[in-house]
């Protein structure tokens, strides 16, 4: 039987019992909130637009990128997805008209997904739905808990 390398966390840094409590509390609700927020968002855009959140992600950091083009591997972080699913998800936004593929002149091996007009402009007409649900869902998630209240307040502050 071979041994396992060690993968505990060396004892100075692990938290006291009550900072883990503590912790993971904190990550579940965040991930809570996480969850919620994306399904709201998810239901609404598909509802509405046709689109799926990992669409309308790509599509809006493909209309904020220089020449509104990215390649896949940039897309793939944006998005925090995989090659292998970001490899889909072009595959679906080209068949559906809103990105094509465009190879890099200095680079034949790179390959760009470029956002077409169409995509510019479903992008653009989801943009007010994904804001409004955002909106919604937190303020929904704000209400139902203090300490997702405190969170959220704390979090639109920091970032505005």
């Amino acid at each position: 039987m071979q041994s396992r390398p060690d993968t505990a966390v060396p004892d100075t840094a692990v938290p006291n019992t009550a900072e883990a409590a503590v912790d993971d509390l904190m990550w579940r609700q965040v991930a809570a909130l996480h969850s919620r927020v994306e399904h709201r968002l998810t239901t609404a855009l598909q509802r509405h637009h046709g689109l799926g959140l990992s669409e309308y992600r790509a599509l809006g950091h493909l209309s904020a990128a220089d020449d509104s083009e990215l390649r896949m591997q940039e897309l793939a972080d944006r998005i925090a997805l995989n090659q292998s699913s970001v490899t889909r998800l072009v595959a679906r936004m080209n068949e559906a008209g809103w990105t094509y593929r465009d190879v890099c002149m200095n680079d034949k091996r790179g390959v760009y997904t470029v956002l077409t007009d169409a995509g510019r402009a479903l992008h653009s007409r989801a943009r007010s739905t994904y804001e409004q649900t955002l909106a919604a869902a937190l303020d929904e998630a704000a209400r139902s808990s203090p300490e997702l209240g405190t969170a959220v307040a704390a979090l639109r502050r920091a970032f505005s």
